[in-house]
C-alpha cells in the first residue's frame, strides 16, 4: 500500500507522524526519495511546533533526520500492533474542528435528515419534494448572499425551514468540535461507529492545518464519520453523532504550502470516495471543493481570531458535498455502513486515506493523551 505517487512526492513537502516502538511514542516525519524520515528534534518535538514556524515547508525540507525505512513498508504496517512503526494521524496538539453544511447541496440532505427524524424511507419522500421546489437553484450559491436569502425564503414558504438553512446559506458558518486533541486516527486504522446508530455514512473532506495566528500552512484529507439517524433526531445530538472513539480519521500526511502547493490548489481540489463492503457492495462518490458555498479562508476567520484563540492551532474540516442516497439493501432506505466496509478517500496531491469501519466499542481505546505525550517527550529529552 502506498499513500502517494512518486510524482506527488517529488513535488510536495509532507509532514506527519509515526509510532516508534523503540521510543514508545510518536515521531515527526517527512518523506524523501520514497523513504520515511524522522525529523523529531528538541527544536521541534511536535507537528504543532513546526506549523507555528514562519516557513514550515522550508524547515522540513532542510531538517536533518533518521531514515526509518521505505514508505511502502511503513504504510502497510498494522496500526493495531504497537511493535510496528506505523502511521498516525498527522496532527498532535492542534484542536480538531469541523465545519458543517458548507455545501448548499449537502445542506438539503441535512434538512431532509431533520424532517425525516432519522427515518430513511421518509427521507426519500421529502427529498423528492425538496427537489421539486428548488431544482438546481443551489448550484454555485454563496452563503450570505442575496440569492441565498431568496432560496431560504422559498424553502420556508414550503414549510421546509430548518436550522440547517441558517448555517448553510446564512452569514454564520457552523463550526463544531469534531474530536479531542490526539484522539484522531490515521491511515490504515479502524474508524468507529457508535453502536446506537443504524443509518450512517463517511464524509470525505479536505482538512486545513492552521497555526495559532490563523495562518493556513497546509492541508490533508479527513473522514468526518457521521451518524445520520442520531443527528437527524436532533441537532442537539451533534456531539454524539460526531465525536466517538475512532470516529475521526485524518491523513495520510499534511501537505505543507510551498511554491508548488497553495490554498488555491485546495479551492480546486477534487476528492474521490470509494466504499467497499465485505458483501461485495461498492459505493463511489465525489466531493468538489469548487462547489463549496463558503471560502476556506472565511471558515478559518469564523473559527479562529480575536473572538476565540487556539494557542496550538487547529485542524479544520471544510465540509463535504457528498451525501449518499444510493440504496444498499432495501429500496428507498439509501446507504448505510456495514461493519468491515473499507473507506478510501483520495485526492491528487493529498494522497489516499483508507480505513476500515468497526463499532467504536470494538476499535482500540484511545489512551495516549496530552499527559502521555508530554511525559514521553520529557523522557526522550525532547522538552
Amino acid at each position: 500500500m502506498s499513500f502517494y505517487s512518486e510524482t506527488e512526492m517529488s513535488s510536495g513537502t509532507y509532514l506527519g507522524r509515526v509510532w516508534r516502538p523503540g521510543a514508545n511514542g510518536p515521531a515527526v516525519v517527512t518523506l524523501r526519495d520514497n523513504d520515511v524520515i524522522d525529523i523529531t528534534s528538541k527544536a521541534a518535538p511536535t507537528v504543532r511546533d513546526i506549523c507555528e514556524m514562519q516557513d514550515p515547508a522550508a524547515y522540513v525540507d532542510a531538517a536533518e533526520g533518521e531514515n526509518l525505512g521505505p514508505l511502502g513498508t511503513i504504510a502497510a504496517a498494522s496500526s493495531d500492533n504497537p511493535a510496528n512503526i506505523h502511521f498516525l494521524a498527522p496532527c498532535d496538539l492542534q484542536a480538531v474542528k469541523a465545519c458543517g453544511v458548507t455545501f448548499a447541496n449537502s445542506m438539503v440532505e441535512r434538512v431532509i435528515e431533520e424532517k425525516a427524524a432519522g427515518d430513511p424511507q421518509k427521507a426519500e419522500v421529502i427529498r423528492a419534494r425538496v427537489g421539486a421546489t428548488i431544482g438546481d437553484s443551489l448550484r454555485n450559491l454563496r452563503a450570505g448572499s442575496e440569492e441565498a436569502a431568496k432560496v431560504k425564503q422559498a424553502l420556508i414558504s414550503e414549510g421546509l425551514w430548518s436550522q440547517y438553512l441558517e448555517v448553510g446559506i446564512g452569514p454564520d458558518a457552523e463550526v463544531f468540535s469534531k474530536a479531542q486533541v490526539l484522539s484522531s486516527v490515521g491511515p490504515g486504522a479502524d474508524v468507529g461507529l457508535h453502536p446506537v446508530s443504524s443509518w450512517n455514512n463517511p464524509e470525505p473532506e479536505v482538512v486545513l492545518t492552521v497555526s495559532s495566528k490563523g495562518v493556513i500552512v497546509g492541508a490533508t484529507l479527513g473522514n468526518d464519520v457521521n451518524l445520520r439517524d442520531v443527528e437527524g433526531r436532533s441537532a442537539l445530538l451533534l456531539s454524539k453523532a460526531k465525536d466517538n472513539n475512532a470516529s475521526c480519521s485524518i491523513g495520510p500526511m499534511i501537505r505543507l504550502f510551498d511554491d508548488a502547493f497553495s490554498l488555491d490548489d485546495v479551492r480546486q481540489a477534487e476528492l474521490d470516495l470509494t466504499v467497499e463492503g465485505k458483501d461485495g457492495f461498492v459505493l463511489k462518490g465525489r466531493s468538489s471543493m469548487k462547489e463549496i458555498s463558503r471560502d476556506p479562508q472565511d471558515l478559518v476567520r469564523q473559527t479562529l481570531g480575536r473572538h476565540h484563540q487556539y494557542p496550538d492551532g487547529i485542524m479544520l474540516f471544510l465540509g463535504t458535498l457528498f451525501a449518499p442516497t444510493q440504496d444498499r439493501d432495501v429500496p428507498g432506505e439509501g446507504f448505510t455502513h456495514k461493519l468491515g466496509d473499507v473507506v478510501t478517500i483520495e485526492s491528487p496531491g493529498l494522497g489516499s486515506l483508507s480505513n476500515t469501519v468497526r463499532l467504536s466499542t470494538e476499535c482500540p481505546e484511545w489512551t495516549f493523551g496530552i499527559s502521555s505525550l508530554m511525559r514521553n517527550l520529557a523522557d526522550r529529552s525532547l522538552l
